[in-house]
């Protein structure tokens, strides 16, 4: 999910025809890859992508809220078939023009359109906290999932992300979770051992950081805020922030869950 309302839309790459997919406009509701001032948060979601899709291997999976579609098809390279659904239905034409080995729908995430028990895997990154209806998807994602299947969430940790307020800082987010508050979601909706891990930021990170008066985050949304121009420093760390520059952390680990940017849980419907 993105901290940024640009002035317009992002210019897409040709498809393999010649011709252009249809063009996202960066709202602030969700990332988009290949833009340098959006470059942070892309690499933030990106990670979490990276790092479970070797669970998806060979299997079925649905991502539910796809979004521009990057994750999908970064899944659709190891699992054996990847459905995509959003309700935006301009998302849904970009990443059927885009990503051609992913099977996308448009759907309310409510009312998911598959069967019972037809898929292994549900993904979930960074949507939850855009659903009015939280227990009502996750009901449905146990319903979908055959026995054994994993659904792989991630979500902005509530208490680092709008930090002492009590309706979330972005606009397009209905409810934000905490990690206790994400695992009695997902164990209420019928899971059984659910873990869950903190992403933070990586030594490069924490230097930059450093550099950008103690929070590169803070910083980009003070100039998002106030449309004041971004220093050129400033511009460059963000576009050189990378996948690896971010640690997961278990629940357990030497850092505090609490203190996590993002959580990630995974979950298995018995």
């Amino acid at each position: 999910m993105s901290a940024f309302l640009p002035d317009g839309p992002r210019p897409d790459p040709a498809d393999a025809a010649g011709e252009a997919t249809p063009v996202l406009t960066l709202t602030g509701e969700r990332t988009i890859p290949d833009l340098d001032v959006e470059n942070y948060w892309f690499r933030r979601h990106q990670v979490v992508y990276q790092r479970l899709a070797p669970r998806c291997a060979g299997r079925e999976v649905l991502e539910a809220g796809c979004g521009e579609g990057y994750g999908a098809d970064l899944i659709a390279g190891v699992a054996r078939r990847v459905v995509a659904l959003d309700y935006d239905a301009a998302a849904v034409a970009h990443v059927r023009a885009r990503y051609p080995r992913v099977e996308v729908m448009r759907a309310n995430l409510a009312e998911l359109p598959l069967p019972d028990a037809s898929m292994d895997v549900v993904v979930n990154f960074q949507v939850i906290e855009h659903l009015w209806d939280q227990p009502q998807f996750v009901a449905e994602c146990a319903r979908v999932l055959r026995p054994s299947g994993l659904l792989m969430m991630s979500t902005p940790n509530r208490i680092t992300f709008s930090p002492g307020r009590d309706t979330p800082i972005n606009p397009f987010h209905t409810r934000e979770l905490d990690a206790a508050e994400l695992t009695e979601l997902l164990v209420g909706g019928g899971f059984g051992p659910v873990s869950i891990s903190g992403l933070f930021h990586g030594p490069r990170l924490l230097e930059m950081d450093a550099r950008h008066g103690g929070s590169i985050i803070d910083a980009q949304i003070q100039r998002a805020v106030s449309d004041s121009p971004w220093p050129p420093e400033l511009v460059a760390d963000v576009a050189a922030v990378r996948c690896e520059d971010f640690d997961l952390v278990q629940t357990g680990g030497d850092r505090d869950i609490d203190d996590s940017l993002d959580l990630v849980a995974i979950a298995v419907r018995p």
